[in-house]
């Protein structure tokens, strides 16, 4: 029996979690090739490990012959030698000869030794691999242990683990021997030990976030139905509910704001929008441009896009800075989002002078000649600039602008109309104590389900 292999199998037991039939499986595998490479073959050898003692035999089974018959001393063993050591032995009986391991050599046992550490190595690894591989998508805590321009390093249950620079939240700043929680977004493998990847930039963070803070998710009674991100300034989350007595957005944000807060400040003050899903696509275009409410919402289905009328004084809001919510509502939609100013939607549309029936086609091409190509400009132009054309004199100029000015005194009457009507509408729908207390009107207005915090 070699001593140090022994105490060296016993370090492995104490400290690796490996399954014991596989490690017997490696044990017996050594050896079996140190064997090979000593004797060339090892179909007699047989190789028993004792896990209990860590004791390691190596048994010969030979067959008994004449002396004189000896011919391969691996494979065979002398009647004469094979009496001394069991009496009731006899030619053609089978005799399994215990070998020591010192008659293999300091170089085969070393070697040996060195094989199997590899091989433990190499099942650690694998043991690494599969055990965090399992673990994906889960909220960890570690230590910070080293801080560097690529990457974090993270001790994590005894391992090294990397939260790479596109991985962190870019305003956050990190301290080495700080405790910090992510999720565990990869493993790789690797020549050495698995990387094992960490996030809190991912979208996958804030959803186990809030399944941690809710137990409404936990519990699939809410159910995320989608995350957009842009880690450190702005999250969407789309939710519903399975119960129809559960508000999921109330939920979500928990009794005075305590829920929502708590993922809030787990991720640095992000803003977060939590909004209320909803299978009508204009209803949740709307909802999702919080924390602006559109006027309107026009959708084309087929080019899976949609126009958002905003008022003129919440268009930067509704696009956001360097454009991130119209950038996030809509991938959170899965439509591509163009918002428009209330005033641009109703401006009338240019009148093209092509379309201006009563005048000639002769003064039209005069006036498109001219760099004339619509009746704003004309009309904006005046009576001077019309004269300065080329075969245009006072009274037909007149005539043009009398006639171009008469479509917009239509548009204007119009429009004019229009907003009366629903003046007198408005007015005929109110209460009769209508406007008796304006802030108490303000603050019954039922909300619009979203929640920005």
């Amino acid at each position: 029996m070699n001593a140090p292999i022994v105490e060296a199998v016993s370090q492995i037991l104490r400290e690796k979690n490996i399954d014991k039939d596989v490690f017997q499986e490696i044990i017996e595998g050594v050896f079996l090739s140190m064997i090979k490479k000593k004797y060339g073959s090892a179909d007699n050898f047989n190789v028993i490990f004792n896990l209990e003692k860590g004791d390691i035999e190596i048994f010969s089974e030979k067959e008994i012959v004449d002396d004189d018959d000896l011919t391969d001393p691996v494979t065979q063993i002398p009647l004469s030698r094979a009496l001394t050591l069991d009496p009731d032995l006899d030619i053609g009986d089978t005799y399994a000869e215990l070998v020591p391991l010192n008659d293999f050599g300091r170089r085969l046992v070393t070697s040996a030794r060195q094989n199997l550490t590899q091989k433990i190595k190499e099942i650690e690894k694998e043991n690494i691999y599969s055990e965090f591989s399992a673990r994906v998508g889960e909220v960890v805590s570690g230590e910070i242990h080293q801080i560097n321009r690529r990457e974090i390093r993270v001790n994590l249950d005894r391992h090294d683990a990397l939260l790479p620079k596109n991985e962190q939240i870019y305003n956050e700043k990190y301290v080495r021997g700080k405790g910090i929680r992510a999720i565990i977004k990869e493993v790789r493998r690797t020549t050495k030990e698995p990387e094992i990847i960490l996030s809190r930039a991912d979208p996958m963070f804030v959803r186990r976030l809030f399944e941690l803070e809710v137990p409404e998710i936990f519990d699939n009674i809410i159910e995320i139905k989608g995350i957009v991100r842009e880690a450190g300034d702005r999250t969407k989350i789309a939710v519903m509910s399975h119960d129809k007595r559960i508000d999921p957005v109330g939920a979500c944000v928990g009794m005075k704001g305590v829920r929502i807060q708590a993922v809030v400040r787990e991720l640095n003050n992000e803003k977060i929008d939590i909004i209320h899903w909803s299978p009508d696509a204009e209803i949740f275009i709307k909802r999702a441009m919080a924390p602006v409410t559109p006027l309107l919402v026009i959708v084309d289905e087929a080019a899976r896009a949609a126009t958002t009328v905003v008022p003129d004084d919440q268009i930067q809001f509704a696009i956001g800075r360097r454009g991130q919510n119209i950038r996030l509502a809509s991938q959170l939609t899965g439509y591509q989002i163009e918002p428009m100013k209330e005033s641009e939607y109703l401006a009338p549309e240019e009148l093209s002078v092509s379309e201006i029936v009563e005048l000639s086609d002769e003064i039209k091409d005069k006036l498109r000649s001219a760099g004339f190509e619509t009746a704003e400009s004309v009309l904006d132009a005046g009576l001077d600039a019309l004269l300065d054309i080329e075969g245009m004199d006072e009274e037909t100029a007149r005539r043009v602008l009398d006639v171009l000015g008469g479509y917009f005194e239509e548009v204007n009457d119009s429009e004019s109309d229009h907003r009366e009507e629903d003046e007198e509408a408005s007015v005929s729908d109110l209460p009769a104590d209508a406007g008796a207390d304006p802030q108490h009107e303000a603050e019954g207005r039922p909300g619009t389900g979203e929640s920005e915090a």
